[in-house]
């Protein structure tokens, strides 16, 4: 699964990796950024556009009676989602992009669980593939994952579905055949990502800044 990650960009950076304009110059990075919290999202606008906008992470389905479903709805199966009738309206008509720079993961030691950051080497942005849905007004996001890559595997069953950069039009395109769309739900590039052990301080959500992210040794 996904359950906490972080954004460390400037807006140049990120509208120049998203090819966006309306990054709005207030824009500060996140090092924390936890379920039920705002995420940035990038979605094509009614004019086929690339926008930049930001979604409360935890979908919540159109049909839904009480807003608490969105909490066990942050991640989504990429394998099952074009089914699921929480997700598959979604899948086929509003799909977005989650820009990060890392992701955290729970490994389990014999110790006790050690939070994990999985970043690029150079801490560079990726995207995550995305549903988002409108629910009275709000509109929220969920993460989609897969299969975890061998970099993966001893951390977690689970990863994020990272969308290669060229293949950002493709996911955004709700008029691609679906097949298409699903052949890249699939997992990441094998030692392309590094994990590192990283301090207890990311465990607490409210917990913000550099700290989360500083090296520990293993």
């Amino acid at each position: 699964m996904c359950g906490r990650f972080n954004l460390i960009t400037t807006p140049e950076q990120l509208a120049a990796a998203f090819d966006v304009d309306n990054v709005p110059a207030q824009l500060v990075s996140r090092y924390n950024i936890a379920p039920s919290q705002p995420v940035s999202a990038v979605r094509l606008d009614l004019h086929g556009q690339r926008e930049l906008t930001h979604f409360q992470w935890g979908l919540i389905p159109s049909w839904a009676k009480d807003a608490k479903i969105g909490y066990k709805m942050i991640n989504a199966r990429s394998e099952t989602a074009h089914e699921k009738p929480s997700f598959r309206n979604a899948y086929k008509r509003r799909r977005c992009l989650v820009p990060m720079t890392g992701f955290y993961e729970w490994q389990k030691r014999p110790e006790g669980k050690q939070p994990m950051h999985i970043h690029f080497p150079d801490y560079d942005l990726f995207a995550v593939a995305g549903l988002w849905e409108e629910w009275q007004g709000l509109q929220t996001c969920t993460l989609l994952t897969t299969t975890p890559n061998e970099t993966m595997k001893p951390i977690h069953n689970r990863m994020p579905v990272i969308v290669e950069t060229n293949d950002y039009d493709l996911w955004l395109d709700t008029s691609a055949p679906l097949p298409a769309v699903q052949s890249l739900l699939r997992p990441f590039r094998d030692n392309a990502l590094v994990t590192t052990p990283v301090s207890t301080y990311v465990n607490k959500p409210s917990n913000e800044g550099a700290e989360c992210i500083l090296p520990v040794n293993a």
